[in-house]
């Protein structure tokens, strides 16, 4: 009986070396999770930005005033006999 029961403690040990220190052990899976954490939390903000991205292009598709506003803000173009005011903040120095 104290055979089997060594033989059982050895292979429990055996087990326990294999899980925590041998390959695919424990530690190796802990890794792998937060690197699929990681990849699936950029995989989300890299679906938002495409959805953005689709959304300007059907605007784009669709009708002129996505083109308008673009060409104003991104070039700064204006129309024909329209006045453009840039109104510039001022800076104080922190001396005066």
């Amino acid at each position: 009986m104290k055979i089997f029961r060594l033989i059982l403690v050895i292979v429990f040990i055996g087990l326990q070396y294999r899980l925590w220190f041998g390959e695919n052990a424990f530690s190796e899976h802990q890794d792998m999770s937060r690197k699929v954490k990681q990849l699936e939390q950029a995989n989300q903000e890299l679906r938002l930005r495409n959805k953005l991205m689709l959304a300007d292009i059907e605007d784009l598709k669709s009708g002129m005033e996505a083109i308008e506003e673009r060409a104003r803000n991104e070039l700064g173009l204006i129309k024909e006999n329209e006045i453009f005011y840039r109104i510039v903040p001022t800076t104080k120095n922190k001396n005066e």
